[in-house]
């Protein structure tokens, strides 16, 4: 994985930039049993593996769809270092698609490109990245949608989103 360094007054002018991959990151019964314990979703085919091994379609427990998600801010970091910044937000994400499962002791990893950026008042940038998750062996993304980060100057205080 190749990091890209960006200063936040040049993110403006890199729209429809490419940014990574990210380097693959495992996703194992461990991480999933975390993410169902930190959002109370202990659905079976998830949390379960003899269960998901018996009646799953899939052989065995799957990720979350919003783990794989929440995977964003970490892979983003990992592909672009965004510098200036005193300080980000993520107001969400649009248009996302679970396209594919995530199974168990897979590996995910996700590029993203600069769709959209708009200079706020005071010098912060909300930005909207198209993000696609891949899982190693597969063809078919794992998951495709928009996220938007806004990143604020060290001496911007804060303001709307």
């Amino acid at each position: 994985m190749a990091q890209t360094v960006l200063d936040i007054a040049a993110l403006p002018t890199s729209v429809g930039r490419e940014f990574g991959p990210s380097d693959w990151i495992l996703v194992d019964q461990r991480r999933i049993d975390l993410f169902a314990d930190a959002t109370g979703d202990h659905q079976w085919i998830h949390t379960d593996p003899e269960r998901a091994a018996r009646e799953s379609p899939f052989g065995k427990t799957i990720a979350h769809g919003h783990l794989t998600l929440s995977l964003a801010p970490w892979l983003l970091s990992q592909i672009l270092e965004v510098t200036g910044v005193g300080w980000m937000v993520n107001p969400g994400f649009d248009n996302v698609r679970m396209r594919a499962p995530v199974p168990v002791d897979s590996r995910i990893r996700m590029s993203a490109t600069l769709e959209k950026a708009r200079v706020l008042k005071g010098g912060g940038v909300r930005v909207t990245y198209r993000i696609r998750y891949e899982t190693e062996g597969s063809d078919r993304a794992a998951a495709l949608g928009s996220v938007n980060v806004v990143y604020y100057p060290a001496s911007e205080p804060p303001t709307s989103l």
